[in-house]
């Protein structure tokens, strides 16, 4: 298969397409709308889920598993959240199959084995996990009570893309109870920052912290706080989001504590979660035309180290010169792969890594090994340098740093020139439709209005900054008093 890239200028979704699957990342299932991770872009969403995992447990979460199946009568209890998965939803109505009388090596559901109760395979787990929580908080000493589980979710979706939107998907979902409104709320905040450090600090993406507009809320939450990325093609990409749920859940499923005063009183609750959309998020921040661009804190293979020889016995003292070099990396955590296969030349497989984003690649050959030297070249600028072998370990260490601030600071100043701050319609439309990116605007703050910017120009309100500064001004579509600006986007 040609390892050639459709350009990004050409046709982006066509490029991103061909990335993912080219990049030995991902490809399409039997399943319509499922994806089979393959190995390497396992290894990236394993690294994610180590950081956001720890992160977690720092903040005093712990990990459990729920059912894969939720009782209909339980999904319907909370009555926003069923009504807005409800056309999501896959559904089990038998429990066995049997042979086709008619078709001969063919199997047909058993009539006979009907459910009593229809069973949803889970878009989301609040339905099941508050059913849960009531038999498991009874006291103010019960709680707080945070869980997080690593899961897989189905949502029948029409339209399809590896990674930023498919049929079943993995991520995480937090869902926590407490005993007061400030507590929930202030762990709905605390979520949503870890998961701003997150993408900042691990995917190097820049994001914008922020709530939802009312009509983009998560269904049967009072808020949902979200971080919202900017990719290069200027849509935004909602990355992560936490929800304050109120006692919306809690009443429900009659979830109740008795509090230190004697008092019986519903419990106040987030949920909060990230997917495998976050893989999609780094290769649309990052990528280039020659294929996939990896932060080194994410990259499955920080370093890759090629030899260049004739002969065994070249190849021989190359490795050994290698191994100690690859040995002392390893002290420093750097993940080092050192590519001996003699099935392919020195060419193909640096294509190969380039394709794959490996951040850092060191080639060694003969007259390296009479210098003492090694060639070190950076995948995100493409720059080489020729390095003494007796430095290469620090140089390695101290480039790997810059090259994740570099990729960071490269993205943000991105953003910084794809966000227009505009004041009337007419610039909003052209800004939208030939610059693209976040648009600053006001917003009269209703639903109307946002449905028929929506309409138009099909941007929708990202978030309200958390940082928005009051600003009296006048809606950017309706005309009438506005407080603030809110972030617009095309987004996936």
């Amino acid at each position: 298969m040609s390892k050639h890239l459709t350009k990004r200028a050409d046709d982006y979704s066509k490029w991103y397409n061909e990335l993912v699957v080219k990049a030995d990342l991902a490809e399409n299932s039997a399943v319509r709308g499922c994806m089979v991770i393959k190995p390497y872009g396992f290894a990236i969403w394993e690294k994610m889920q180590a950081e956001l995992d720890r992160m977690f447990k720092e903040t005093g979460h712990e990990n459990a598993y729920f059912p894969l199946f939720v009782p209909k009568s339980l999904f319907e209890a909370e009555e926003k959240n069923a009504e807005g998965f409800a056309k999501e939803c896959a559904v089990v109505t038998h429990y066995r199959l049997q042979n086709d009388p008619d078709n001969p090596g063919k199997l047909r559901v058993d009539p006979e084995a009907k459910l009593e109760e229809e069973l949803v395979v889970r878009p989301t787990s609040e339905a099941i996990i508050w059913n849960t929580y009531k038999g498991w908080i009874q006291s103010y000493r019960d709680l707080p009570l945070l869980i997080n589980q690593w899961a897989n979710v189905v949502r029948w979706e029409m339209r399809t893309r590896l990674f930023l939107r498919t049929t079943e998907f993995l991520w995480q979902e937090g869902h926590t109870a407490h005993a007061t409104k400030v507590e929930a709320i202030t762990e709905a905040n605390q979520m949503q920052d870890i998961y701003s450090i997150f993408a900042e600090e691990f995917m190097a993406m820049p994001v914008v912290k922020g709530s939802k507009s009312d009509s983009e809320r998560f269904a049967g939450a009072v808020d949902t706080l979200t971080i919202e990325a900017l990719m290069q093609d200027g849509k935004a990409l909602q990355a992560g989001t936490s929800h304050f749920l109120g006692q919306n859940f809690a009443k429900a499923f009659d979830v109740k504590f008795t509090s230190k005063e004697g008092k019986q009183e519903h419990v106040w609750a987030t949920s909060w979660g990230v997917s495998t959309r976050l893989i999609g998020g780094l290769i649309m921040t990052h990528s280039d035309d020659s294929g996939l661009v990896l932060p080194p804190k994410l990259a499955p293979i920080q370093v890759v180290i090629v030899p260049i020889y004739k002969g065994e016995e070249q190849l021989e003292a190359i490795s050994e010169k290698v191994a100690v070099l690859v040995k002392e990396l390893r002290k420093r955590g750097v993940s080092v792969k050192f590519d001996d296969r003699d099935t392919y030349r020195p060419g193909a497989k640096f294509a190969e890594y380039e394709l794959k984003g490996v951040p850092v690649r060191i080639a060694i050959g003969k007259r390296d090994l009479e210098n003492g030297t090694v060639e070190v070249a950076r995948r995100d600028t493409f720059e080489k340098q020729t390095v003494a072998q007796t430095d290469v370990v620090d140089f390695v260490s101290n480039l790997l740093e810059e090259i994740q601030e570099h990729l960071f600071k490269k993205a943000l100043d991105f953003r910084s020139e794809h966000t227009t701050s505009v004041d009337n319609f007419e610039d909003f439309k052209a800004t939208i439709k030939n610059k693209g990116g976040f648009v600053s605007a006001h917003w009269d703050g209703t639903e109307e209005t946002e449905d028929k910017i929506k309409e138009l120009t099909k941007a929708t309100i990202r978030c309200i900054p958390n940082d928005a500064k009051e600003e009296i001004g006048t809606c950017v579509f309706s005309g009438k008093p506005s407080s603030r600006r809110v972030l617009f986007a095309k987004a996936y």
